[in-house]
């Protein structure tokens, strides 16, 4: 029996502390929440624009998304689906570099 509590290691005293992983991003979660987010972020501008035409941002709407002009409902769901791809877009290439990233500094 006292051969089987034996160890050619030597004892640490002390609690082992727990393997801390490093943070990761979801890219579905995040691509889904960041296309959302500037889908909806187009949408208040949009207004904006509707209500302040003053301060309108069109020409800039037109130069970033393909194909948006002002304003036709067609045009209008074209801006919200590109505004959705641009969130996916970020979101295929920001987190698999940051999860690349994370794990390989967490070492």
């Amino acid at each position: 029996m006292a051969n089987l509590a034996r160890t050619d290691q030597p004892r640490r005293a002390g609690v082992p502390l727990p393997v801390i992983r490093p943070p990761r991003i979801p890219v579905a979660a995040f691509g889904m929440s960041l296309g959302l987010f500037l889908v909806a972020t187009f949408v208040l501008c949009v207004g904006f624009d509707l209500m302040f035409p003053g301060q309108a941002m069109y020409q800039t709407w037109s130069k970033l998304l393909p194909g948006f002009t002002w304003l036709t409902w067609p045009s209008f769901l074209l801006g919200g689906v590109e505004a959705f791809a641009y969130g996916w877009f970020v979101a295929l290439i920001f987190a698999p570099l940051f999860n690349y990233f994370s794990a390989r500094w967490a070492r």
